[in-house]
């Protein structure tokens, strides 16, 4: 049965019972951190969620544009006399342009019915038409635009979420696996250094050797055993962080076996012919596709049309309303006949506050917001492009960097090499040795970590750009 590498890697760490799961390479890499963090992690799943918000909003806001059935029923019986019965069923349609469409019945009755009140059975149909306010724009449609805009915001910070996320797991990825690689190498020293140590505890015992120098190389083994013991308990420190980035399908923490080494690929990768970005194209993704300024871009989107709502709180509230009437329940058509000739009902309302304070400052309050949002936008635009500058000239710098400690590295192997060649004929000491291996040691250290960087850094490109996705 074929299974993908990745299923094979998922049935591996959370543990899952596969006929062949003895021949699966106990190595993690980096992309299938990332693979098990989009998919389990809780803030991703957060992210998600939010996105399911902005968009049950969404739907909600729809509803304004419902059709909407009501009825009314009122009866008042006192004393023995019906003063009114009152039946309306009615159903109204709002529409995108604000205009209200509606139709009902009425059967009114009773001995004191309201003069304003038709008696018997009748129909009516139609129209309310703001004029002035609300004509071209409304609070629903406000609502509903806006809420179209905090979806895409939403997408955007998800996805903001999700790049911050896996920048995080990949430095505690590298960490991990640069401790990983420390401690390798201080483990090939202690081995050779017992070798060592045998080697000229004999050589004494056979008068080749004086007693300092068995002294000296049991020094050097107990120096470089401290060293590997702090390295491994460095690189179970770095298991633990990245633990906290992995998660299982139910929710639940997962704690990074020990026996699941990182991947050491990356150990043997010539970086002087490693591809690196281009900063152009990085400084252009960033300007055109950060997450964190398409958000501030909708908010701006959002807060222009809250500004042109309270625009619309400016002008005079006009309305017209027209019902066309007809007696009994069967609608006849209404163009048949002049609109204000027979059986009609109509209203007009108009309202105009005189000194319009409350609406003016509400107006300004929102063409503030937008002034300060453009602020924002071109402030946090000026930090991310040097933030991708920053991180591409630390490459850079890394690169050249690991270029020179790996040809430092491969002198002073010459240089223990060749001290190691004068001990064997007795024109060197041990101490010798010893101080050439031990900068060696330091040197083998420090390139492991700046290679590490240097893989880090490439993510870290990525991240300043808003690309980890």
């Amino acid at each position: 049965m074929k299974r993908s590498f990745l299923f094979l890697l998922v049935n591996f760490v959370f543990g899952l019972q596969v006929g062949f799961a003895q021949t699966v390479d106990k190595r993690l890499t980096l992309d299938n951190t990332f693979d098990l963090i989009r998919r389990f992690h809780p803030v991703a799943k957060q992210a998600g969620i939010q996105v399911d918000l902005a968009s049950a909003s969404l739907q909600a806001s729809r509803g304004s544009f419902d059709p909407a059935f009501y009825l009314n029923n009122q009866r008042k019986s006192f004393d023995g006399k019906n003063y009114f019965t009152y039946v309306n069923p009615e159903l109204k349609i709002p529409t995108w342009y604000g205009i209200d469409f509606k139709a009902g019945f009425e059967n009114n009755g009773g001995e004191r019915l309201g003069d304003e009140s038709t008696f018997g059975r009748s129909s009516y149909a139609g129209i309310s038409i703001p004029i002035l306010k609300g004509l071209l724009f409304d609070k629903r449609r406000s609502t509903l635009q806006q809420a179209k805009l905090m979806v895409s915001m939403s997408k955007q910070e998800q996805l903001l979420a999700i790049n911050n996320l896996l920048f995080d797991a990949a430095d505690a990825y590298w960490k991990w696996a640069a401790s990983y690689q420390i401690n390798q190498i201080l483990l090939q020293a202690v081995e050779a250094n017992k070798k060592r140590f045998e080697f000229t505890r004999q050589s004494f015992l056979l008068g080749d050797r004086a007693a300092i120098d068995t002294t000296e190389s049991l020094s050097q083994l107990q120096t470089i055993q401290a060293m590997q013991q702090q390295a491994w308990f460095e690189w179970q420190k770095n298991r633990l962080t990245l633990s906290n980035f992995l998660w299982k399908e139910d929710s639940q923490y997962y704690e990074l076996p020990e026996d699941v080494v990182p991947d050491s690929s990356w150990v043997l990768v010539s970086i002087e012919d490693y591809p690196l970005p281009v900063l152009e194209k990085l400084l252009t993704a960033s300007s055109t596709t950060h997450p964190k300024l398409l958000s501030l871009g909708f908010k701006q989107d959002a807060l222009k049309v809250e500004k042109r709502e309270k625009f619309q709180e400016l002008l005079p509230r006009l309305n017209v309303d027209y019902n066309f009437l007809n007696s009994g329940y069967n609608f006849s058509n209404p163009l048949k006949q002049a609109l204000f000739q027979n059986n009609f009902k109509y209203g007009l309302s108009f309202g105009l506050p005189l000194l319009q304070r409350s609406a003016r400052g509400e107006f300004n309050i929102a063409q503030l917001k937008i002034n300060n949002q453009s602020l924002e936008i071109r402030q946090t635009q000026l930090e991310i492009e040097n933030k991708v500058k920053a991180s591409f000239s630390e490459l850079l710098a890394l690169k050249e960097q690991v270029l020179l400690m790996q040809g430092s590295v491969n002198n002073q192997q010459k240089l223990l090499r060749a001290e190691e060649t004068k001990f064997a004929v007795g024109e060197s000491s041990m101490f010798l040795v010893n101080a050439r291996e031990t900068k060696l040691l330091e040197t083998k250290q420090k390139l492991a970590e700046t290679i590490s960087k240097f893989f880090k850094s490439l993510v870290a490109a990525e991240w300043s750009a808003g690309q980890l996705r």
